[in-house]
């Protein structure tokens, strides 16, 4: 891919917020989607992120209650959660591994699985307003080995947002 068409990849991702419930996603393409997420660049290569995969309406409702009521979530098709594996994560690097490198780590899976879900032409939104508990409650995840980071809801697009103004490069950099 040329650097062209990636920079209209990352200018034609949006977040979506609202999906066609009734379209599914093809298995070849979340398949294709967390792959995108797996070749995330980590801390030490530690791969520090697990992916739990949500299609059932009433999990997806009570994710959308754990995320202060953000209702388009339960009308995405697929919903991944996104959460640092703690052991794995504390394994090579301690505290600063849990508390640090695990968000950069799954920061930059969640980013690869935006930018994959786009190029599938399917529609995303990167969900970090949640209620940890309430949300590994509601999955039943084991809080001891598992935190939770984000909530992807996947689907097809029912809006097309306009685009948002960014910064200029020269509001952002500081030449030393």
């Amino acid at each position: 891919m040329e650097i062209e068409s990636l920079l209209l990849l990352m200018q034609q991702r949006k977040s979506i917020r609202s999906f066609n419930p009734d379209k599914e996603i093809a298995s070849s393409d979340v398949k294709l989607i967390l792959e995108a997420g797996r070749l995330a660049p980590s801390a030490g290569n530690m791969q520090t992120w697990h992916f739990f995969l949500i299609k059932d309406r009433e999990k997806k409702r009570m994710i959308a209650d754990a995320a202060y009521g953000q209702s388009f979530i339960s009308d995405a098709p697929l919903v991944i959660v996104v959460a640092i594996d703690k052991i794995r994560a504390t394994r090579g690097y301690g505290n600063r591994g849990l508390y640090l490198y695990g968000i950069q780590d799954t920061a930059a899976a969640i980013e690869h699985i935006l930018l994959a879900a786009r190029a599938l032409k399917i529609g995303s939104c990167w969900v970090g307003a949640f209620n940890e508990e309430k949300l590994e409650n509601v999955l039943y995840i084991d809080r001891d080995h598992y935190r939770t980071v984000a909530i992807i809801p996947l689907g097809y697009s029912e809006e097309h947002p306009r685009n948002r103004g960014r910064n200029s490069l020269a509001d952002i950099i500081t030449e030393l």
